[in-house]
Formats: structure tokens, sequence, C-alpha cells
């Protein structure tokens, strides 16, 4: 089953919460096919921190198992983070336990 735009940003909850704070939106683009697209707007645009965001929404959505990868349309997250969180979530799951936050 696909997830939806309404999960996606159920999901990124906790993050939305400081986005909201900062006039950040988080704009699903689509999720079809278990990749959902995604671009950070508003205040997200030219922030510093954008990165830092796009990690967090990343490794959050790629715990999903409905979801097979996550593309930042505008460039947010990039590579060398991506490469971070997925081999972090590798670890995690040979672990076999969560290592908490990421950043």
């Amino acid at each position: 089953m696909a997830i939806t735009a309404d999960e996606v940003l159920a999901e990124i909850g906790p993050v939305q919460a400081v986005l909201d704070e900062h006039d950040g939106i988080v704009n699903v683009l689509d999720t079809s096919g278990g990749v959902v697209m995604l671009s950070l707007e508003g205040g997200c645009t030219g922030c510093s921190s954008t990165p830092m965001t796009a990690m967090q929404i990343y490794y959050a959505l790629k715990q999903l198992d409905t979801v097979e990868d996550v593309v930042f349309v505008n460039g947010e997250l990039p590579e060398y983070m991506r490469t971070f969180i997925d081999q972090r979530m590798a670890a995690e799951a040979e672990d076999g336990e969560p290592m908490g936050e990421i950043v």
C-alpha cells in the first residue's frame, strides 16, 4: 500500500512543529511507487539549517516500509548526508535497535 501525502506529513510531525516556528513548509509533491518527492519552502529557502531538516525528514520516512526513497527536488539533502543516514540505518538494522537521534 502506498503512502499518502497526509501520512508523510503526519510522520514528520515533530520536524513540522519546528518548521512552523520559522515559517518553513514541507511540500509533498508525489508519493507514487514508494518514492516520496518533497520540497522545503517558505522559511527553509536559503536557511543554513535546511540540510539538517532534510536529514531528519529523510531518516523518519526511510524507516517506513512503504517508502522506498525520499527525493528533495530542490537538492536540500546533499549526497554525503544521504549516504551517512543510509549507513547508520544499516548499522541499526544489523544491531536490531535504533541508535536514537541522528544529529
